[in-house]
C-alpha cells in the first residue's frame, strides 16, 4: 500500500470551519466546528515525513507527530491515537489550547513555502474520535503497590503526574483547594478555548483508574486546611504542582481604584458563571456586559479577557500593550480571533494612571517606541514625550502575569528552598525539592508557562518519584536485612 503523504504541493492547509464572529459574540462555546474525517485524512496527507522533523523536535513533549498523521491518512485512527496518547497524557487538551503557531506548527519545515500542516486540529480529532469509540480506557496497573503519593493541584501538571503514578500502581491521592478538578484549565481558560466537559471526561477517567480527589482541601495553616507536615506523614513522597496564581500588581496614580481587577479573578467568575454557579456578592461586579473595557497585556490571558468581554456584552474592549503586534507574546492566532470578534488593540501604549474618584472611568496612557534589545533579547520600549492620550474605561483588567505564591511562609516550611524569583527549587535531574521525598513540577518550578510544559514536568516527575520510591524501599530493605 502506498502511503498517502507529501500532498503539501497539491492540497491546501485548511483549519477547520469557524463559526462566524457574530454567532460566536453570543456565547461560550468553542469556536472551531469538528474536522469530518475525510478532511482530517487529507490534511493529515500533506505532512512530509521529514528526515528530522522539528514539529517534534520543538514539542515539549516530543510527541511522534508524523507517525500519527501518517497513521490518520491512512484511517487508522486507533493506532493514531495509541501513538498520540503514549508521550501525551491530554493530546485532546493540547490539541485545543496549545499554540501551535509558536511550537509544532510554527517549525513544521514545509512552512517557508507552503503553509503547515494542521497538527493541532488533527490531534484534536484523533483524540476526541478515540473517545467517540470507547478507545480510551481507564489506566490498569499490571500490579498494586502499597507506597502512596500525594499530589498537591489538580491541574494539568498534578493530573499528569498523578495518571504516570497510578500506570505504575501507586495509591495516588491529589488535594486542591478548589471545587473542580482542572485547575486554570477549569477556571481560567474561557469555554470557547477548551470547553469544561472536555476536562470533566478525563477526572471521571482518573477517577475510575483509581486516584483519589480530596477537592476542596486547601493546604496550610487556615481554618479547614490541611497542613502540610500531616500530608507529608500520610505519603510515601509528595509532589506540589500548585502552578502560579499570584497576579502582578501594577502601580500609579488611582492603580487602587474600585473596578481595577485581576484578570484571574475576571475568568474565574466568568467561568463560574457558565458552569451555573452562585458568585459571591464581591464577584458580581466583575461582568462587562455595558462597560467600557480595558485590558493591559499582551500574553494569553489578555487575549482570554478580552474575548470574554466581548461575549458579556462589553460596550467597547480594547487591549493596551505597549510593544506592536510583531513582538506580542501572545498567541497570533488568539489576536486574530480576538480581532475578528470587535476587540480594538492599542499597540506601543502603556498605561500612566488610571482616572475617577471612588471608580475608575478612564485610563491615561503615553505612546511607546521600540528601543534597543534588552537582557532577554527582546526590544526595550521607551515612552515618546508629549504623547498621552485617554481611554474611557468603566473596567480595568490587569493581564500582567503571574508569579508564586510564597508556599514557605504559607505552609510553615522555612526549609522549602527557593529561587530569586519565588519558585520552587528542584535538582535539575531528581525534580526533588530542599525537602527529602518532596518533588515539585510545572509552574510553581518553571514559572508561569503553557500547559503542555506543565504535562511533561508532570510526566517526568512521575518517573523521578517512582525511582527514588524504588531506591528508597531498596535501601531500607538492606538496612533491615543487615
Amino acid at each position: 500500500m502506498t502511503t498517502p503523504m507529501l500532498k503539501f504541493v497539491s492540497v491546501a492547509q485548511k483549519q477547520p470551519d469557524k463559526r462566524t464572529a457574530q454567532a460566536r459574540r453570543a456565547d461560550f462555546d468553542e469556536i472551531y466546528e469538528d474536522f469530518a474525517p475525510a478532511a482530517a485524512g487529507v490534511q493529515a496527507s500533506r505532512c512530509s515525513q521529514c528526515g528530522v522533523p522539528f514539529c517534534s523536535v520543538h514539542c515539549p513533549l516530543g510527541n511522534n507527530i508524523p507517525d500519527w498523521l501518517m497513521l490518520t491518512a491512512e484511517g487508522r485512527l486507533e493506532e493514531a491515537y495509541e501513538v498520540s496518547s503514549a508521550t501525551n497524557t491530554f493530546p485532546e487538551i493540547c490539541g485545543r489550547i496549545c499554540p501551535q503557531d509558536r511550537l509544532c506548527e510554527g517549525n513544521c519545515v514545509i512552512e517557508p513555502g507552503f503553509e503547515s500542516v494542521t497538527i493541532g486540529a488533527v490531534e484534536r480529532y484523533i483524540t476526541d474520535t478515540a473517545f467517540e469509540n470507547n478507545w480510551v480506557k481507564p489506566t490498569r496497573p499490571v500490579r498494586e503497590r502499597a507506597e502512596s503519593v500525594g499530589i498537591i493541584g489538580a491541574g494539568p501538571g498534578g493530573l499528569a503526574a498523578a495518571e504516570r503514578l497510578r500506570a505504575s500502581g501507586y495509591q495516588v491521592h491529589v488535594y486542591d483547594r478548589y471545587d473542580r478538578v482542572g485547575g486554570l484549565l477549569v477556571y481560567g481558560i474561557p469555554g470557547f478555548k477548551l470547553e469544561k466537559d472536555i476536562v470533566a471526561r478525563r477526572h471521571a477517567l482518573l477517577e475510575e483508574s483509581g486516584v483519589v480527589f480530596h477537592l476542596g482541601q486547601g493546604v496550610g495553616s487556615g481554618e479547614g486546611e490541611l497542613s502540610f507536615a500531616e500530608l507529608r506523614t500520610r505519603h510515601q513522597a509528595v509532589l506540589i504542582a500548585t502552578g502560579v496564581y499570584k497576579s502582578r500588581e501594577i502601580g500609579g496614580p488611582g492603580a487602587g481604584l474600585a473596578g481595577i481587577e485581576r484578570a484571574l479573578d475576571y475568568l474565574t467568575a466568568s467561568n463560574r458563571r457558565s458552569l451555573g454557579d452562585t458568585l459571591p456578592d464581591d464577584a458580581q461586579a466583575l461582568d462587562a456586559k455595558g462597560k467600557n473595557v480595558v485590558v493591559l497585556g499582551g500574553g494569553d490571558t489578555a487575549m482570554d479577557c478580552v474575548r470574554t468581554a466581548i461575549r458579556q456584552g462589553a460596550k467597547s474592549v480594547k487591549c493596551l500593550y505597549r510593544r506592536d503586534k510583531a513582538n506580542m507574546p501572545g498567541s497570533a492566532r488568539e489576536v486574530k480571533n480576538a480581532e475578528e470578534e470587535g476587540v480594538d488593540f492599542v499597540w506601543l501604549s502603556a498605561p500612566e494612571a488610571f482616572l475617577g474618584d471612588d471608580h475608575v472611568t478612564g485610563v491615561r496612557a503615553t505612546r511607546m517606541k521600540l528601543g534597543l534589545p534588552d537582557a532577554t533579547g527582546r526590544q526595550s520600549v521607551e515612552p515618546l514625550e508629549g504623547s498621552s492620550f485617554t481611554l474611557d474605561a468603566d473596567l480595568v483588567i490587569k493581564a500582567l502575569g503571574f508569579d508564586p505564591e510564597p508556599l514557605p511562609q504559607l505552609w510553615g516550611e522555612p526549609d522549602l528552598g527557593v529561587s530569586r524569583w519565588g519558585t520552587l527549587k528542584v535538582g535539575h535531574d531528581s525534580f526533588m525539592t530542599s525537602l527529602p521525598g518532596v518533588f515539585a513540577a510545572g509552574d510553581i518550578v518553571r514559572g508561569a508557562s503553557l500547559v503542555v510544559w506543565a504535562i511533561r514536568d508532570g510526566r517526568d516527575a512521575a518517573e523521578r518519584i517512582h525511582q527514588w520510591i524504588e531506591t528508597h524501599a531498596t535501601a531500607q530493605t538492606v538496612a533491615e536485612q543487615g
